[in-house]
């Protein structure tokens, strides 16, 4: 009877640490966990431009200590200085995509302040597709 008063009480202890620590701190939100483009086709390929959005939830700035981003993806900008408690945040990327039929997954990576989580992947996905030929009439 002990040793399970015990164990609860080092759980409840635990449960209320990691949400101190999280509420005392800078905490890095996007406002979407993926972005999907959906589905697009070899014969119009556009140029993607994103403005990925942030807000600081925690109680002390944010500062964003990288952004990186994979497979060809540019990160054009990222706010530099930090980012206050209840603001927001814009990440701007673009990238191309070679014109033949294939499944897209990239991510962008944040490296932050954020104490429970300092590393923040978003990720991109979506599909290039050939398009059916119109059938002859």
């Amino acid at each position: 009877m002990k040793s399970s008063f015990v164990a609860i009480s080092l759980l409840v202890v635990g449960m209320l640490w990691s949400v101190s620590v999280r509420a005392n701190g800078p905490a890095l939100n996007f406002a979407q966990d993926r972005i999907d483009f959906g589905t697009v086709f070899t014969d119009k390929m556009p140029e993607f431009k994103y403005s990925i959005e942030f807000t600081n939830a925690g109680n002390a700035p944010l500062i964003l200590n990288a952004v990186r981003a994979c497979c060809g993806t540019r990160v054009v900008s990222w706010p530099q200085e930090p980012v206050l408690p209840g603001q927001k945040g814009i990440i701007e990327i673009e990238f191309r995509l070679a014109p033949r039929a294939q499944r897209v997954s990239r991510t962008v990576t944040v490296t932050s302040n954020d104490t429970a989580n300092p590393t923040a992947i978003l990720r991109i996905i979506g599909q290039v597709a050939d398009r059916a030929p119109e059938p002859p009439r």
